[in-house]
């Protein structure tokens, strides 16, 4: 996969990818929490970014990248812990890509919903 720092950074890390879906796990520490101590809600959004995005990349192997156009997101309930996130991708067109996913915690509760439009990115010709 593609390395990138800040998604290294929060600790996400892919448990399953195929093609047009992926699942990602992301656990719980003191620097990702709210004063509330649950995660914080950007902490979230950046966990269903990375997981629609790799599941739009999955398409097509020969993009080197995905470039967020539009993300919405809906947060159900606090999360806590270790959370997952399913990402799903139907192509909308050559370089554009829907996206729908979750966050669930361990008992598959749902915490949040979201949909994203990604556009993919492709080495340029010689």
């Amino acid at each position: 996969d593609i390395p990138v720092p800040f998604v290294e950074h929060l600790g996400i890390g892919m448990i399953e990818k195929s093609v047009g879906a992926v699942r990602l796990c992301l656990k719980s520490t003191v620097a990702l929490e709210n004063s509330w101590g649950s995660l914080h809600g950007g902490v979230i959004m950046t966990l269903l970014d990375v997981a629609l995005a790799s599941a739009g990349r999955s398409l097509d192997e020969s993009c080197v990248g995905a470039i967020t156009v539009e993300l919405k997101t809906n947060f159900l309930a606090i999360a806590k812990g270790t959370v997952f996130a399913q990402g799903r991708a139907q192509r909308a067109g050559r370089v554009l890509i829907f996206s729908e996913g979750e966050v669930v915690d361990e008992n598959d509760t749902i915490l949040a919903k979201g949909t994203g439009t990604f556009k993919l990115m492709y080495p340029k010709d010689k």
